[in-house]
């Protein structure tokens, strides 16, 4: 019997598509956004780019100058429990195997910036209006933010079905004997 495997060509194909994304679209940043921020319209003040570094984490948590190190270490075991659930995830399920790819994805692709540099992740699209702006984000940001709504969505599906099956009466079938 062939053990059941997840889709590792939509996995592997989706976490690669997500960090090479992230990473040519923050070379492009630094390159063309150089100095930190001085925004750059493209749709009114809507959209904008604008190069931040952010040193700490989502919504600028920031740990103090061990902060790098932390978020690292963070992301690494993150990546070892999204490889469990990855692992444990039934051949066929594509959203679940999607989901998990795009956080993979995303976390690889600022955990590289985290290493790569001191100054932190490298964030540049910048959405509001006037001064009411949503905190700079990148393209490993959408992936981690999309892939763990997904994953919510899909484990709360899996907890309501093993709800369910748990709640059905269980029907007597006579036996032969």
């Amino acid at each position: 019997m062939e053990s059941a495997r997840p889709n590792p060509p939509l996995f592997w194909g989706v976490l690669a598509t997500v960090v090479a994304v992230d990473v040519m679209t923050k070379v492009m940043a630094v390159a063309s956004l150089s100095p930190q921020h001085i925004p750059h319209d493209v749709v009114g003040d809507t959209l904008r780019l604008t190069l931040v570094y952010n040193p700490g984490a989502a919504f600028g948590l920031n740990l103090g100058i061990y902060s790098r190190w932390i978020f690292m270490a963070l992301t690494v075991g993150a990546l070892v429990v999204l490889w469990r659930l990855y692992q444990a995830t039934r051949q066929g399920d594509l959203v679940r195997t999607l989901a998990l790819a795009l956080v993979c994805g995303g976390a690889v692709g600022n955990l590289i910036d985290r290493v790569r540099s001191p100054l932190g992740v490298v964030d540049f699209i910048d959405v509001g209006v006037r001064d009411m702006r949503w905190p700079t984000f990148n393209v490993a940001d959408m992936a981690v933010s999309t892939g763990a709504f997904l994953l919510a969505w899909v484990l709360w599906g899996e907890e309501r079905e093993t709800s369910l099956v748990r709640a059905a009466p269980v029907s007597e079938t006579p036996t032969e004997g």
